[in-house]
């Protein structure tokens, strides 16, 4: 039987050390405050430090593991998350590089040398390129966004893999509450056909009773194994998230908690247009395109390149006088935009283009989460409503129809059409009852995955 709302929780998993119970703890914290980097960085830790070996330990622990205590091993294994977590580093190493120019290119040149290489002169020429002053400095800025989205790239695989842990194990919760909602049918059933079977022989109701019992239990016991399998091939899923073999062993916590959301529709949709990865993305992305314009009407100043030369003349006729046989040249250069026409200006009028682009793509992206947050907050609301009905009035009055119900058809007050519609009824409220709990959980993992972080408590 599936445990009503507000029914005692079992005991608390234990954990095979107390370093990883340190780290249960950690992920939670998620569940308190706001996303941030310090959060980022504790999960980082999390997940270099978790033991591969410490999944196939947790097993062992007195009681099942619980969504959190899942998220914490499919964060420890996950390849996503690891890569993520590569690209955001390796976006912070593309950084300095902007400030620094090109290197200097030395030239050394032996002039005029004859066939024993005695040389007339020897060159020794430098020469730097400098992009027109400011530009590097833009260059890098656009370098911090993009490591900035790279590390909510990072913040955004974290948060869909707690996601898909979330509702790959409410999936298996549901297996599993149906199956015990199945096998309490299978009882009932079971005890109708006893009855009948009684009534048949004590000549108060026709064998068609009995036949009709029988047909509806082994048809609950067909569907048994139909939820058993989908109970594996749920299992199965929840291995894949979290990146074990399908057949892997799962000590699972079965309890369903219910907590009604208490924070205002307004507040979830203000949260996620300031938290949402995408959205916050978006927004660097248009700032990106807005230097992009500056970078491109920069095209128009001239960079330009300094050169220094020594020459050590050692033929007396290659002085320019008898007795200087050392000479300084410097030079400085810098392009002109004489083909600006077909450069420059296309490149402004693209980068303009382009953050016409980045802005449009922001709106459309805020739009969508702003429905998404708003259909999720109130589908999930009606689950819970809809799952309170059923656990406080609907099953209770279903059990008590199926009761007097079997009394009635014992006495002969009622037919079998009425005791099977009773029966049915107590089933279908169970199995309705664990349906909206399964919508109401799977909408809140949806909508923390909209707004972009735990919802508020």
């Amino acid at each position: 039987m599936v445990p009503a709302p507000g029914a005692a929780a079992p005991l608390a998993p234990r954990w095979p050390s107390s370093e990883v119970q340190v780290k249960v703890e950690v992920v939670r914290l998620r569940g308190r405050v706001t996303i941030s980097r310090i959060l980022l960085a504790t999960i980082a830790v999390v997940i270099v430090r978790i033991p591969s070996a410490y999944a196939g330990s947790a097993m062992a622990g007195e009681a099942g593991l619980n969504a959190d205590q899942l998220v914490v091993i499919a964060l420890a294994a996950n390849p996503s998350v690891r890569a993520t977590k590569a690209q955001w580093d390796a976006a912070q190493h593309q950084i300095l590089q902007n400030y620094v120019p090109a290197d200097p290119v030395f030239t050394y040149t032996n002039l005029e040398s004859s066939a024993h290489f005695n040389a007339a002169q020897h060159a020794h020429n430098i020469t730097e390129s400098f992009q027109f002053p400011g530009e590097a400095f833009l260059q890098a800025d656009q370098a911090k966004r993009t490591a900035e989205i790279a590390r909510l790239t990072f913040e955004a695989s974290l948060r869909d893999t707690r996601a898909a842990v979330e509702i790959a194990y409410y999936q298996v919760l549901l297996d599993f509450a149906l199956i015990s909602v199945n096998a309490e049918n299978i009882d009932n059933l079971r005890q109708v056909l006893g009855v009948t079977k009684t009534a048949y022989a004590g000549g108060q109701h026709t064998q068609a009773d009995v036949i009709n019992a029988q047909i509806g239990l082994a048809q609950a016991e067909l569907q048994q194994r139909q939820y058993e399998t989908n109970r594996l091939n749920d299992i199965a899923t929840l291995n894949q998230v979290l990146f074990r073999n399908p057949d892997s062993p799962l000590n699972l916590d079965h309890t369903i908690h219910l907590n009604r959301l208490t924070f205002p529709l307004d507040d979830a949709v203000n949260l996620a247009t300031r938290l949402r990865q995408e959205i916050l993305e978006a927004a660097l992305s248009e700032k990106n395109a807005n230097t992009a314009v500056t970078l491109a009407k920069m095209e128009y100043l001239p960079n330009y390149t300094l050169s220094g030369e020594f020459d050590y003349i050692l033929q007396p006729g290659a002085q320019p006088l008898p007795t200087v046989t050392q000479a300084y040249t410097f030079g400085i250069g810098f392009n002109v935009p004489i083909f600006f026409w077909y450069h420059q200006r296309e490149d402004v009028k693209a980068a303009q283009y382009s953050l016409q682009a980045a802005r449009y793509s922001l709106e459309s992206i805020r739009l969508q989460t702003q429905t998404a947050v708003t259909q999720l907050y109130r589908s999930s609301q009606f689950a819970y409503e809809q799952a309170q009905l059923y656990s406080a009035e609907l099953i209770p009055l279903g059990q008590q129809d199926f009761r007097v119900s079997l009394v009635a058809y014992q006495s002969g007050q009622v037919d079998f059409l009425t005791l099977s519609a009773a029966l049915q009824a107590v089933y279908s409220t169970r199995a309705n009852y664990i349906q909206n709990a399964n919508q109401f959980l799977a909408g809140v993992v949806a909508l923390e995955q909209a707004i972009g972080a735990p919802l508020p408590k």
